[in-house]
């Protein structure tokens, strides 16, 4: 796929990948083997009738290509931006045995590209049921579950705590790989729909889930959905790590991608970055804080990382664009504390590692070695090692049980402990991918629909 030269995108926040022209989406379409049956369906978290939506491009009926897709995979301009095809779909393509695999995400993303430039969307709804539905969260769960129980015709309210719906997808991923547009686009067509978004509302704050059903201090609703993904970030617990110039990767990514400081002072939130920059951790998080670090105004950014390239979570493409804007790796590298001087951060600490038996991960275990402490000189560090739930709703709501990492159990439908609540997507999981949220939340929503049709029993 072409995409920006690194020279020039290290000083831009504008998309990296450009997307395939019309000839190339023919091209990689005619790609296609178009198995029957079709490996790459079962691949998809929310399976997409892949070989048809291709079959499609490649006999340039662009617009019922998008709407074979739209069938079960509400936002395709963002999973096709940002969804793991590799792990998934095209994991398991027949092509991908002895060739490359189709790219089955580049051609999803040229289907709604080509949808958004000529306003084709369809925003119908079923006639109104008698049911109203909140739902928590305006993420990637949400914003399906929403979508999917207003086409069936219920009231439906979401709830978001931030000014900008959108979840994760405008706060945690940055506008060179996801521009803030896709998504207000979508969050967009759900207005249009009759989707009410209520935001700067604060659920267990404001009023609590309990409020919501039982009509306290809110309207009542009839059914929960609780999508509020994992947005509390871990920290390493070292000596040092409250020193001023440590960012957890949350934070530092909200205040650019949501407060929108990389254009700051045209917006009134700040980040303060200096020269050097490293950031902790190995996943595709610690690539976007990495990266934007540099489009701020570093002069080098650093990832710092326990284990080898080979057990690095984060997507090959990623790892590969950073690699490309001069990102340096320091892998097998551990930090064991941070030093400063008058209350800034000056130094990561740091041990070098070996790798060993696998642990509970199925990843070989990272072990120090002995006498090889050394220190990397700083002037910021993120720290991307990944996050949990928060725990307020849980704690504000009566009767929902939760794991001992925090977050919610629910069902394999998304029935939570609690009658008339359904949880999905990182809640429920823990952080894991866009796609797989959205299917969490497809399949609340249909048993949402069930329940409020034929008032089964709970559980």
């Amino acid at each position: 796929m072409p995409q920006q030269d690194p020279l020039e995108r290290v000083n831009n926040f504008e998309e990296v990948p450009l997307g395939y022209s019309r000839k190339d989406a023919l091209e990689e379409a005619e790609r296609c083997l178009q198995c029957d049956p079709a490996p790459c369906i079962k691949g998809c978290p929310v399976g997409i009738d892949i070989p048809k939506f291709i079959d499609q491009i490649k006999h340039e009926d662009f617009k019922g290509s998008i709407d074979t897709i739209k069938e079960t995979n509400n936002l395709p301009a963002v999973c096709g931006r940002v969804c793991p095809q590799e792990e998934q779909c095209q994991a398991v393509c027949t092509l991908g045995k002895k060739f490359e695999p189709v790219s089955i995400g580049r051609l999803e993303r040229f289907a709604a590209d080509w949808e958004r430039e000529h306003g084709s969307v369809d925003n119908r709804v079923d006639e109104s049921r008698d049911g109203k539905v909140a739902v928590v969260g305006s993420g990637p769960a949400g914003l399906t579950a929403s979508s999917d129980l207003r086409k069936l015709g219920y009231e439906v309210t979401v709830f978001e705590q931030f000014h900008q719906p959108g979840g994760v997808l405008v706060y945690g991923i940055p506008e060179f790989r996801l521009p803030n547009e896709i998504v207000e686009r979508e969050v967009d067509n759900l207005k249009d729909m009759g989707v009410n978004i209520e935001t700067n509302t604060v659920v267990g704050r404001l009023f609590t889930v309990d409020d919501l059903l039982e009509g306290n201090r809110v309207d009542k609703y009839d059914a929960v959905f609780l999508g509020t993904g994992a947005g509390l970030p871990y920290f390493l617990d070292l000596p040092g790590e409250n020193l001023n110039g440590i960012y957890s990767a949350n934070e530092f990514l909200t205040r650019v991608n949501l407060m929108r400081a990389f254009k700051f002072p045209e917006y009134d939130t700040p980040v303060k970055i200096g020269k050097r920059v490293a950031t902790i951790g190995g996943g595709n998080v610690a690539m976007d804080s990495a990266r934007t670090a540099l489009r701020l105004g570093a002069d080098s950014s650093t990832v710092i990382y326990r284990r080898s390239e080979a057990e690095m979570p984060a997507r090959e493409e990623e790892i590969q664009h950073a690699r490309e804007e001069g990102i340096e790796f320091r892998l097998l590298r551990n930090p064991t504390g941070f030093k400063g001087n008058n209350g800034r951060v000056e130094k990561v600490e740091c041990v070098e590692m070996e790798l060993g038996e696998p642990d509970e991960s199925g990843r070989p275990k990272p072990i120090p070695k002995e006498g090889s402490e050394f220190d990397i000189p700083v002037d910021n560090v993120i720290i991307a090692i990944g996050n949990s739930p928060h725990p307020l709703i849980p704690r504000t709501t009566d009767g929902l049980e939760t794991s001992n990492r925090g977050t919610i159990e629910a069902s394999s439908r998304g029935r939570t402990t609690r009658e008339g609540v359904w949880a999905g997507g990182d809640i429920v999981t823990g952080a894991a991918t866009v796609i797989k949220a959205m299917g969490a939340g497809k399949t609340a929503a249909l048993d949402i629909h069930e329940w409020l049709s034929n008032g089964d029993g709970w559980r």
